[in-house]
């Protein structure tokens, strides 16, 4: 009796903890059908042992350009399918890295950035479509999508898992 007690307990405390965390996600408003690293640390610890590239957003929960892009990347079909070759990260307000190798060209939000497989930050992979002066800022899915596409190329000879 009490052995059925503590697991009802014990499952009802392991679901509640799951369901909560299911709400509030790592997914910061850009979609929870990705799946999220928890932090930018953990994200280049698992590219770097699976061999995947690193998509960062840097963003802030204050900013009106991440707030219109956040339904678009959320919605759009592309890039999820391409972020399954990617460990996905995304950093709000505090988490943003001081390093400056996260801020190339400015700290302008959003900023989305990629990692090479290896661990560091690839400053060639930019927004192609974008501004000269704002590199890494995006504003459309397609943008993006053809960013991702462009790092799979690039690094088509690393042994990605599926």
């Amino acid at each position: 009796m009490v052995a059925g007690t503590f697991t009802k307990t014990l499952l009802s405390a392991i679901f509640n903890k799951v369901h909560c965390l299911a709400q509030d996600g790592r997914d910061n408003g850009f979609g929870n059908g990705y799946v999220w690293a928890g932090s930018l640390e953990s994200g280049i610890q698992i590219a770097t042992h699976h061999k995947k590239p690193v998509m960062v957003i840097i963003h802030k929960s204050w900013c009106s350009a991440c707030k219109n892009l956040k339904p678009k990347f959320a919605n759009s079909a592309e890039i999820q399918s391409l972020s399954k070759h990617f460990v996905m990260v995304n950093l709000v307000d505090d988490e943003e890295p001081k390093n400056n190798k996260f801020s190339p060209d400015g700290t302008y939000i959003p900023r989305i950035l990629f990692i090479s497989p290896k661990g560091s930050v690839d400053h060639d992979i930019y927004n192609e479509d974008g501004s000269s002066q704002h590199k890494y800022f995006y504003s459309r899915p397609e943008q993006i999508a053809k960013s991702m596409r462009r790092v799979l190329e690039k690094y088509k000879y690393e042994q990605f898992d599926v």
